[in-house]
């Protein structure tokens, strides 16, 4: 389900759950493997990635109505929670973004430092307007905190789907490469900020994103 390797500095964690949609044993899983990065001690940057044309597809839709349906909210904040984890990480954080990010998936893209689209394949979307399903105020304060105003407003309000090549120009993503570079390039981006001090880039982060933290984290 989740893999955990290292390159030189960089920890690369795969997900290779099919879609790598959220429900519980998943959310556990990738906690599980931050828990591991984070333990580790030493310069380090973290990039995770998925399999074959998915990133991550977001919220397992079918689980949250049938197995986890009697811990949805709870369920739901934790997921809020993990956005908020891979915000404020206390080292470099990359995306390397193999193919599709929708939804959750891309709210989990966007929450890294730096995220590398496959160009050639694979869409950025945030389709709540279609599924007639709206943010949270946990989302909208993750979406607010990292793209600008019209990317957001775009992006919510139209569901659209971008490409790599239109991504970039949106400042949705930072890099494109082919499929065979993503991975690559994204463990190079990582690599360069793997000394930063970690107790000072998490402190950093969470001073930046403090306005944004409130919202995401709060229960109820």
């Amino acid at each position: 389900m989740i893999d955990l390797s290292k390159e030189g500095d960089v920890f690369v964690l795969h997900m290779k759950d099919g879609e790598n949609r959220y429900n519980r044993p998943f959310l556990e899983a990738l906690n599980a493997a931050l828990d591991e990065v984070e333990a580790s001690s030493g310069p380090a940057a973290l990039v995770t990635t998925g399999a074959g044309k998915f990133y991550s597809n977001g919220l397992d839709l079918a689980w949250l109505m049938g197995d986890g349906a009697g811990e949805m909210k709870g369920f739901i904040e934790d997921v809020h929670a993990l956005f908020a984890r891979i915000l404020t990480f206390p080292m470099y954080t990359v995306a390397a973004v193999n193919g599709h990010a929708f939804a959750g998936g891309a709210m989990l893209m966007m929450a890294h430092d730096y995220k590398v689209m496959r160009s050639d394949r694979g869409y950025f979307c945030l389709p709540e307007v279609d599924l007639k399903m709206p943010t949270t105020p946990a989302m909208n304060a993750l979406i607010a905190a990292r793209l600008s105003r019209v990317a957001a407003h775009e992006a919510l309000v139209t569901g659209k789907r971008y490409d790599a090549q239109t991504a970039l120009a949106r400042d949705i993503a930072d890099d494109i490469a082919p499929e065979a570079e993503v991975l690559p390039r994204a463990i190079a981006a990582a690599a360069e900020y793997a000394k930063k001090d970690r107790k000072t880039i998490g402190a950093l982060k969470r001073g930046l994103h403090a306005e944004a933290l409130k919202v995401m984290m709060a229960k109820g």
